[in-house]
């Protein structure tokens, strides 16, 4: 019987085949840029999520694999695939009350997380968090810096933002690029292909992406001020 782990690997190490992340497979089958991350392979409480019999088809024709192929990924005693190995040794791991920490100018630089948003890698500050982190796991702090948020946020606000989280219209949120531009704005209306996003300041335009040229969405669910 095949288990809940060797499913979610062969998706990953499909990806890696065609040197895709995750989202990037989503992406190209035609599916949520979430759909493979790493936060909805569990519910919220705890159960196993597994992937659709119609997003692993959407996915075998989009790279071309077939049945037997994708099968080969699921072997039993296989380990940790590279990207998955390379994401739990850069992994930060806050102490105690704390959680992670960055500025809005880093947070547009690469190697500070993983493909679901997720904090990683090295070169974090830490504040303490207003609730246990245990009930909000994989949550991280972004420090506003400039006016290009105002009236809402000011320069040194922390905004808590929660990865994975399911995000809907009006939801406040933080959007990575590919590009690596990073923005608080307001989700608008999200479809298939693209979202649009209301700015918070009045003098800055909103902003209309492709999907495509998402990194991640976060819901801001805390802010200092």
């Amino acid at each position: 019987m095949l288990s809940h782990n060797q499913i979610w690997e062969a998706l990953d190490r499909l990806a890696e085949r065609h040197e895709l992340t995750p989202s990037g497979l989503a992406r190209r089958a035609g599916l949520d840029p979430t759909s493979f991350n790493k936060s909805k392979r569990l519910s919220a409480d705890g159960r196993l999520r597994w992937p659709s019999t119609e997003s692993i088809a959407k996915v075998l024709d989009a790279t071309g694999a077939s049945m037997e192929q994708f099968m080969a990924f699921m072997r039993a005693d296989a380990g940790p695939s590279e990207q998955q190995a390379r994401q739990q040794e850069n992994a930060f791991q806050p102490q105690g009350g704390s959680i992670p920490l960055l500025g809005f100018a880093q947070a547009g630089a690469g190697g500070f997380f993983d493909d679901g948003g997720f904090p990683a890698g090295q070169g974090w500050d830490v504040v303490e968090f207003p609730a246990a982190p245990s009930q909000k796991a994989g949550v991280y702090a972004l420090e506003v810096q400039g006016e290009s948020m105002m009236p809402l946020y000011r320069d040194g606000d922390v905004l808590i933002v929660e990865p994975g989280a399911q995000v809907r219209r009006n939801d406040r949120v933080v959007v990575r690029t590919n590009e690596g531009e990073v923005m608080a704005k307001v989700l608008l209306r999200q479809s298939p292909r693209s979202i649009e996003l209301l700015s918070l300041n009045p003098e800055h335009p909103n902003r209309t992406l492709e999907l495509s040229d998402v990194a991640w969405i976060a819901r801001i669910i805390w802010a200092s001020q």
